[in-house]
């Protein structure tokens, strides 16, 4: 059986929830598909993030890893294809640090690519009626940050395994009484589309693994 770790963000902004946190979480809780799914809390603090993820890789030794993060303005999903090597947000993270031009690893690549099956997730969700797109920036905050340390872990500690990272919009509750419009979707919809990633996910690395046996 498959151990699918999802991760979410605490908040972060002046916000009191975080949609990415609150969709793996109630994925985890309603999840009826193959496998064990295990939802982690991170948090938005380029410090305090590498040991929250390896705590979790070492916990739950995944085989499917999607962590999720909030894309305010986004009115779509959109499922990233990369993670680049630089801290650069323009704003501190919750512990107040803001890097400027660093690199994520000083040892690391410019680059790591998402090894989930990014279009066909997308097709998926299309498929459900929900929108959604790949995306080739994912930003240089902490979601890029823990994309990048998501893959470089997976390289070197679960090499067979897969995992990337997909953005949310707001939630509907957090769009009302804005004073700017604010892009958003369902808490519903939103959790909806982690599982059918998920599940995707799932799929690709059973038909990948399928593959392996039979060549050898």
């Amino acid at each position: 059986m498959a151990t699918i770790l999802l991760t979410g963000f605490e908040p972060f902004g002046g916000e009191e929830a975080n949609p990415s946190w609150n969709a793996v979480r109630a994925v985890r809780d309603s999840w009826s598909g193959p496998g064990t799914v295990h939802a982690v809390e991170l948090p938005v603090d380029f410090r305090g993030l590498d040991a929250v993820l390896l705590d979790a890789f070492e916990r739950y030794q995944p085989d499917v890893v999607i962590c999720t993060g909030l894309a305010g303005g986004n009115a779509d999903i959109a499922v990233e294809r990369i993670a680049i090597n630089v801290k650069d947000p323009g704003v501190p993270d919750n512990a107040g640090y803001l890097p400027v031009d660093e690199p994520v690893d000083e040892d690391g690549p410019a680059a790591y690519f998402s090894t989930l099956p990014i279009k066909p997730i997308v097709a998926r969700l299309a498929e459900d009626g929900i929108p959604a797109r790949v995306s080739d920036s994912a930003g240089t905050y902490t979601c890029n940050y823990v994309f990048y340390r998501l893959m470089r872990a997976l390289a070197e500690l679960r090499p067979h395994a897969i995992g990337g990272f997909v953005h949310v919009p707001y939630e509907l509750a957090q769009a009302v009484g804005s004073v700017r419009p604010r892009p958003s979707m369902s808490h519903e919809t939103i959790t909806r589309a982690i599982a059918l990633a998920a599940t995707t996910a799932l799929e690709s690395l059973e038909q990948r693994l399928d593959t392996a046996v039979g060549l050898t």
